[in-house]
C-alpha cells in the first residue's frame, strides 16, 4: 500500500516533528536576551536630552510576564532592571526597584484574577507603564514641571499603544523559543 503512494504523500510535516525537542539554549535565553536587546535599543537609536523612545525593555518585560505568566521568575526584575539602569542613564537602582515592584504587582494581579483576557492584560500594562513613566520622571532628579510633563506625555502614550504590537512579537518569539530544533537520541 505504501509503495503505491508517492514519497510526497508519506512525508508530512508531522513526521518532521517526531523525535525533536526544543533547544535548551533557546528555551532559557530568548526571553532574557530579547528584554536586554529592547533595553539597549533606545540608547543605540536615539541619544537625546529628553527621552523620546518608550521604555522598550520594560514593555517587553511586561509582555513576557503577561503573555507567558509562569516563565519569568519573580526575581527577574532585579538583574534585568540592573542591565537597564546601566544603559538608560537613570540613577542606578531605579529600574531595579521599579521592575521588581512591577513583577510583584503582576503576581498579585494574577493571584486575584487568574483568568484574564487581552483587554485586562492591556489595561494592566497601561497602568504599570504610566506608573513607571511617572516614577522615572520623579526619580530622575530633574524638577517636574508642567512643561516637562507636556513634552514627555507622548512617550507614555506611545508606550501604552505599543504594548499590543510588542505582546504579539513576544508571542512570535515564544513560538521560536519552543520550536523543535534538535534530535532526541
Amino acid at each position: 500500500m505504501m509503495a503505491t503512494r508517492g514519497p510526497r504523500a508519506r512525508g508530512t510535516t508531522y513526521r518532521q516533528q517526531i523525535n525533536r525537542a526544543p533547544s535548551p539554549w533557546r528555551v532559557h535565553s530568548v526571553p532574557y536576551l530579547s528584554i536586554m536587546l529592547a533595553s539597549a535599543l533606545p540608547v543605540l537609536l536615539i541619544a537625546d536630552v529628553m527621552p523620546l523612545a518608550p521604555p522598550l525593555g520594560f514593555i517587553l518585560l511586561l509582555a513576557w510576564r503577561l503573555v507567558r505568566p509562569g516563565l519569568l521568575p519573580l526575581w527577574a526584575g532585579l538583574p534585568l532592571g540592573a542591565f537597564d539602569d546601566l544603559l538608560s542613564g537613570q540613577p542606578f537602582g531605579s529600574a531595579i526597584l521599579l521592575w521588581s515592584l512591577a513583577m510583584i504587582a503582576i503576581e498579585l494581579i494574577e493571584a486575584r484574577f487568574p483568568w484574564r483576557d487581552f483587554w485586562h492584560d492591556w489595561f494592566t500594562a497601561a497602568v504599570l507603564l504610566v506608573a513607571y513613566w511617572l516614577a522615572c520622571l520623579l526619580l530622575s532628579g530633574a524638577p517636574v514641571t508642567r512643561e516637562m510633563l507636556e513634552v514627555a506625555w507622548p512617550q507614555a502614550l506611545l508606550s501604552v499603544l505599543l504594548y499590543p504590537i510588542l505582546a504579539r512579537m513576544v508571542a512570535r518569539l515564544d513560538r521560536f523559543r519552543l520550536a523543535r530544533a534538535r534530535r532526541i537520541d
